[in-house]
């Protein structure tokens, strides 16, 4: 990867461009992590919602011990969530390049951590599972704060739901008939009514993140089912190859600091 595209993509001087780039690739990444956790631990990390949902389930069914897990669960993406976010303001308060690239180098280390060990631990069920289910969601939350930041909430990389949701939105105008002026085209006043437009621009954006989503779900399924735990080595080293060039860049300017 070009040294100048790495440093657009994943930098501290951001573009709309880079920002959809670089969220494709997240979505990538979150796809294969989320489908290679499943087949590991049966349960899918990166939406809230149904361990949420699943949480009120056990409760109500009162399995307190899966109502804790859910609860595990939900407080290592907060906690994500909340990493992520010390680390890129204490980056962007010293002006430092790697401000959303440091979450991505410490997401890499854990899946490294996880793709070496994952088949070692495995034996010790009872804690693996748990204990996966919320690393996992951990990451997620790590990497989810990074994109919402640096595109100020307008691309998401997990929220599958939200993206299919603002993709029927934009279907919607495209679809709908504006009428012509005199034709009910006007208000009770003969003001003439706004146009209804689709953001064709957003719709292609939002079809490509759902379209890499599910491409990395393919790929991490595939991995993990051929390679097992392992598999999450070339994702992290995906994620080193995004990030590295800005943390290079704040080691550089560390050396020559007088």
């Amino acid at each position: 990867m070009p040294v100048q595209y790495a440093r657009r993509l994943t930098g501290r001087e951001r573009t709309a461009r880079a920002n959809q780039q670089l969220g494709c690739a997240l979505a990538f990444v979150a796809g294969a992590t989320n489908a290679g956790g499943f087949l590991a631990v049966r349960q899918y990390t990166s939406h809230m919602t149904g361990i949420v949902s699943a949480m009120a389930d056990d409760l109500v069914l009162g399995d307190l011990a899966l109502v804790l897990k859910g609860v595990g669960a939900l407080l290592s993406f907060m906690l994500g969530a909340a990493t992520s976010a010390i680390m890129i303001n204490y980056a962007r308060r010293r002006r430092l390049h790697s401000e959303y690239a440091l979450p991505l180098l410490v997401e890499a280390a854990l899946l490294v951590g996880f793709g070496l060990l994952g088949a070692q631990l495995s034996q010790m069920h009872a804690l693996f599972v748990p204990a996966t289910v919320m690393l996992l969601c951990f990451i997620m939350g790590l990497q989810n704060v990074v994109i919402t930041k640096l595109s100020h909430a307008e691309i998401r990389t997990t929220h599958v739901t939200g993206m299919v949701t603002d993709i029927g939105i934009e279907i919607g105008k495209f679809i709908y008939w504006n009428r012509h002026r005199g034709d009910s085209g006007s208000d009770e006043d003969g003001n003439a009514l706004p146009q209804v437009r689709a953001n064709r621009t957003k719709l292609r954006l939002l079809a490509v993140l759902v379209g890499a989503f599910f491409l990395g779900g393919v790929v991490g399924a595939l991995g993990f089912k051929h390679a097992g735990y392992v598999s999450t080595v070339p994702l992290a080293l995906f994620l080193v190859l995004l990030a590295s060039v800005p943390a290079i860049d704040d080691l550089t300017d560390f050396v020559q600091r007088p």
